[in-house]
């Protein structure tokens, strides 16, 4: 499962469960038709895949070139939300390869209490999770 839902900051995107392939293309083209009519220079996505289960190879090139149209149509930052390592290592993998790695940050819902709001500092504000979670260590 998968929902696209525009802000007026930007987007939040939602996968769950196990997406096949062709969930995954029709995700891509509703990121195609949905971001022909952003208009905005620059915009944040927050992405919530803390029920999603990996992705499988067949997946992987679809989400890797959906988050070049991200990035291309705007995407300054992004944030994404789960709370499974392999996932996690997963999607940084993903990031190097579209390109995104440097601009998104991995929150672990697992032990954040607040993951949405860490996920909107970073996207909004700046706020690097990373280097917040590295001062209280």
């Amino acid at each position: 499962m998968y929902k696209i839902d525009k802000r007026a900051s930007g987007y939040v995107l939602t996968f769950a469960g196990n997406i096949d392939s062709k969930e995954m293309d029709q995700w891509h083209k509703d990121s195609q038709k949905i971001l022909e009519t952003e208009d905005r220079s620059s915009f944040g996505v927050i992405i919530n895949m803390k029920d999603l289960l990996p992705l499988s190879n067949d997946t992987t090139g679809i989400m890797i070139s959906g988050q070049k149209l991200y990035k291309d149509k705007g995407m300054l930052r992004s944030a994404v939300i789960l709370n499974n390592g392999e996932l996690t290592s997963q999607f940084k993998n993903l990031a190097i390869q579209s390109g995104i790695f440097v601009t998104e940050r991995y929150v672990d819902a697992s032990i954040n209490a607040n993951p949405v709001d860490t996920a909107i500092a970073w996207v909004k504000d700046s706020l690097d999770p990373d280097k917040a979670a590295a001062v209280l260590v």
